[in-house]
């Protein structure tokens, strides 16, 4: 009897430390970090945004090249958002470990990638076809490759986090013609003049109001930007408050409304966590953070000191995203927390909308390193 408690311990332990890794996520940049080999590919996902983009999923393979198998990614040949779409199609919204990608049922599978799932892959163009050959030889095409064109193999596993996260070397970029096709620059934004037709014309008079803050977020706005703007009555209601702060305040407040980073509805409405904001960046030793939770269909702003939640979409167009939301926040950093007002935490979802498996606690991190 005691020889089984004692070997119960230590598979109770070993499922605590698996907790414990699963909790703490996992960021793709500091992984690739340890293998100078993917340094360009590394460098590229930060680039093109895809970096935050991995650490916020769940389960996610990445399917990633050595730098001198790089080839015309490396050449300077592509622009930025095709960029992006080329290496969207090589990350692959399910796990494939390397025991996995050998154990294929029927030999081959279908797996849908970040440039399906991003809505830019005509059809079923952004799926990948993994094949599994004689020898465990197992090989990666783009569904939409040329006949002509020779599959990438898989080289070998570089990290694994199983069910979670798997990074895996192959032995060149995946052609394909969709991804790598010339992506039209988005249309110039005027953010005052969206703002003011939408919802938010008085939050707009603020910005506008203050040259500087207004000159960082519009800077920002074309790199990746989710800003949410209270609502006109939310502006008069919170009017009072902000003309009691400082010059200083008053330019924290407004850039804490704004991510810097670009979230579409559907990824608020199925994550939660922490954001940091462009007040994070701007002012020294301060926090300016909050928490971004969903409750079925509606998101929900937590700042400690009060709560808000998005009332309509002004736009939602990487990279830009816009959201009228019901009051304006302030930042305990300014303003004292008051516990009533805090609300409990949302239960977890999953990206599907569905409460997660039992086997991955973990919440969804947020946590973001910004230069302005």
């Amino acid at each position: 009897m005691e020889l089984l408690l004692r070997r119960l311990a230590v598979v109770v332990a070993v499922v605590a430390l698996t907790a414990a890794t699963a909790a703490e996520g996992y960021n793709i940049t500091k992984i690739l970090g340890d293998h100078p080999e993917y340094s360009q590919f590394n460098k590229l996902l930060t680039e093109t945004r895809l970096a935050g983009d991995i650490n916020r999923r769940r389960t996610i393979t990445v399917l990633v090249v050595a730098n001198g198998d790089m080839g015309a990614l490396s050449g300077g040949h592509y622009t930025l958002p095709t960029l992006r779409h080329i290496l969207e199609m090589h990350i692959l919204v399910d796990y494939y470990g390397a025991k996995k990608l050998h154990q294929l049922a029927r030999g081959d599978t279908a797996s849908s990638s970040m440039f399906q799932e991003s809505g830019s892959a005509p059809g079923t163009t952004g799926y990948v076809n993994i094949t599994q050959h004689r020898g465990g030889r197992v090989s990666f095409t783009a569904e939409d490759a040329a006949d002509s064109a020779t599959p990438s193999s898989f080289v070998k596993s570089v990290k694994e986090i199983p069910y979670d996260l798997a990074v895996l070397q192959i032995s060149k970029p995946l052609s394909s013609p969709e991804a790598e096709a010339p992506v039209a620059p988005p249309a110039p934004v005027n953010l005052t003049e969206l703002l003011s037709k939408k919802y938010c014309k008085n939050f707009a008079g603020l910005l506008a109001s203050n040259a500087d803050v207004y000159s960082n977020i519009n800077a920002t706005k074309d790199n990746g930007l989710t800003l949410f703007c209270p609502v006109d009555a939310a502006v008069d209601a919170f009017m009072p408050k902000y003309k009691n702060l400082t010059a200083k305040g008053k330019a924290a407040i407004l850039l804490y409304h704004a991510v810097p980073d670009y979230y579409s509805l559907q990824l608020l409405k199925s994550n939660s966590g922490k954001v940091s904001t462009l007040a994070t960046a701007s002012v020294a030793k301060k926090d300016y953070s909050y928490d971004v939770s969903n409750d079925r269909d509606s998101v929900l702003l937590d700042t400690k000191v009060n709560s808000a939640s998005v009332t309509a979409t002004v736009k939602d167009a990487d990279p830009l995203a816009v959201y009228a939301i019901s009051k304006f926040l302030q930042p305990k950093e300014l303003f004292k927390v008051t516990e009533d007002l805090a609300p409990a935490p949302a239960p977890e979802c999953s990206p599907g909308g569905l409460p997660p498996p039992p086997r991955s606690p973990r919440r969804w991190r947020w946590q973001l390193e910004v230069v302005v």
